[in-house]
């Protein structure tokens, strides 16, 4: 499972929880790349918790050839551009999060090349969001989180598209 800002999660057990008096079934959950043992008590039916399943290996295909293609919108008032892109995290649409890391990948190796860093806001939307989404990616095609980087690297390298 994938819960938010954690994601990769581990389902340790379901069990019944009383919260506010309200009894219902919760996952326990544990981050995979966590050391130190945190664990996780999530709803099992809740409009609130964003909880997905591990991406398959045809829809990782799919999100790894959208690096070819443009991102999102880029947006030069960096609050707003804060509130859009977090929103597009929040909905947890895959081809949108990698259409977002596009974007900010380029941002990124434009500032680069011109001896610039990356927002702070962006660079921690793109750390975050890249982290759990590679090591989705690298999981269904049975790679490593370092090659899928290289592979995005090079796609968008190749493609040599301008971010708007």
């Amino acid at each position: 499972m994938i819960y938010s800002a954690h994601g990769i999660c581990k389902i340790d057990d379901i069990c019944e929880k009383t919260v506010l008096g309200v009894t219902r079934p919760y996952y326990v959950l544990h981050p995979m790349n966590d050391n130190h043992h945190l664990t996780l008590s999530v709803p099992v039916h809740s409009d609130k918790v964003a909880l997905h399943e591990m991406v398959h290996k045809e829809d990782a295909e799919d999100i790894l050839e959208s690096f070819r293609n443009p991102g999102v919108d880029w947006n030069e008032k960096p609050n707003v551009r804060h509130n859009l892109y977090s929103n597009i995290v929040s909905n947890g649409d895959r081809i949108e999060i990698a259409r977002l890391i596009n974007t900010l990948m380029r941002k990124k190796i434009e500032a680069e090349q011109n001896e610039k860093k990356l927002y702070e806001q962006d660079r921690k939307i793109l750390d975050t969001t890249q982290t759990i989404l590679f090591k989705e990616i690298a999981i269904a095609l049975n790679t490593t989180v370092e090659r899928i980087h290289e592979h995005v690297t090079k796609l968008l390298k190749d493609s040599k598209q301008v971010v708007n």
